[in-house]
């Protein structure tokens, strides 16, 4: 069978809408993938702002957000199709949302953009509200993304996205430390730590968007103390599954670093460090002592060298090897997984992994909505 979807996916740092149009062939159970046009549409700064802050709404005033973004996605993927000329081309759009209440304790998570909205600016049938069943069922809606690296992305072991958070999974039983189960194997996820939202505040305090590459971060100097009791921080000493809401860095980690009065460079290289810390032990706690152990590092924190560089230096001991894809897997990696994940939707097949989100069962998680009369 062959499967023609788009992919959305907005995260947490802010950066744009990520657009994916790719192609998945399935044949005797195996999938195949091919990512066909890709593209990320900055957030204008007054969208930005609204996104930022849809957390401060009013009940009213969230939903009008709410379906405005909706609205505004839609139009984003009719100029996509119209610009790279995929008219007809498109089976169905698959789109994360963004995500703004995330309290999977209370068995409620809230991504912004209406589905409904999508599809009929669109016409197209949409997939939305891809957490909502798994969190219903207990777990933590977080991450999503396993199903698809273990079915598109098999020759790896550890799977790492740098994005707005760090989040970390591991597929294989003979690497990890976990009893294995009968699910698709081993398969253990979760989220590590805030990453590019944290850095990308402390770059725009020097008029950044972001740290290019690390180079102030690199420039700086650890403030040992900041240091420390970032790395002390609750949510470390959780065992897995857990995920965390964008408020965490947000109201906790930028002001504890704010409240320190050093320069931005030595925020950038502590702050980066703290990163680099966190991944490492989150790698070691989830592998056993291996030289095979393959790491795909995707996200736009795959370009921070400095990051990067700290991060091979903390796993070495543990003979993980690190590789960055090709540009387009680098960043566009989840939004090409959004789009599969609306693709085993509309098969009614399993979409989160139980094992990995911590959920009573493993679930088909969207809502789907027809863009047109049949």
């Amino acid at each position: 069978m062959l499967y023609r979807a788009i992919g959305l996916m907005s995260g947490s740092s802010l950066d744009g809408l990520d657009i994916v149009f790719a192609e998945f062939q399935e044949q005797g159970g195996k999938w195949a993938y091919e990512i066909l046009q890709a593209d990320c549409s900055a957030y204008s700064s007054e969208w930005k702002k609204d996104l930022s802050q849809a957390t401060e709404l009013t009940a009213a005033d969230y939903l009008l957000l709410h379906s405005r973004f909706g609205h505004y996605l839609g139009e984003q993927v009719n100029h996509f199709i119209e610009q790279n000329q995929l008219q007809y081309k498109v089976g169905l759009i698959a789109s994360h949302g963004h995500t703004t209440f995330h309290i999977p304790s209370q068995k409620m998570t809230a991504q912004l953009g209406d589905g409904a909205a999508i599809a009929s600016v669109t016409g197209l049938p949409v997939v939305s509200d891809l957490r909502a069943m798994d969190v219903a069922n207990g777990g933590q809606g977080a991450p999503i993304v396993p199903m698809g690296e273990k079915i598109l992305l098999s020759d790896y072991d550890l799977f790492l996205n740098i994005g707005g958070i760090a989040n970390i999974s591991c597929h294989f039983p003979e690497f990890s430390k976990a009893p294995p189960k009968e699910e698709l194997g081993e398969a253990i996820a979760f989220d590590v730590c805030p990453a590019n939202r944290v850095l990308n505040l402390l770059a725009e305090k020097a008029g950044k968007e972001f740290d290019d590459k690390g180079a102030m971060a690199a420039s700086g100097n650890i403030d040992e103390l900041l240091l420390s009791d970032l790395n002390q921080l609750d949510y470390y000493k959780k065992a897995y599954p857990k995920s965390l809401a964008n408020s965490f860095g947000i109201d906790i980690i930028y002001p504890l670093i704010k409240s320190r009065n050093i320069s931005i460079e030595n925020g950038l290289r502590t702050y980066t460090e703290h990163v680099a810390v966190q991944i490492s032990q989150a790698i070691t706690s989830l592998i056993k002592n291996t030289s095979n152990c393959k790491l795909l590092v995707t996200g736009g924190g795959a370009f921070n060298d400095f990051l990067i560089s700290r991060l091979g230096d903390l796993v070495k001991p543990s003979g993980v090897e690190i590789t960055i894809p090709d540009q387009k897997l680098v960043q566009y990696k989840e939004a090409l997984i959004m789009a599969f994940l609306g693709v085993l939707r509309w098969r009614e097949e399993s979409t989160v992994l139980s094992s990995v989100t911590g959920a009573t069962r493993s679930t088909i998680g969207g809502a789907l909505w027809i863009g047109q009369e049949a």
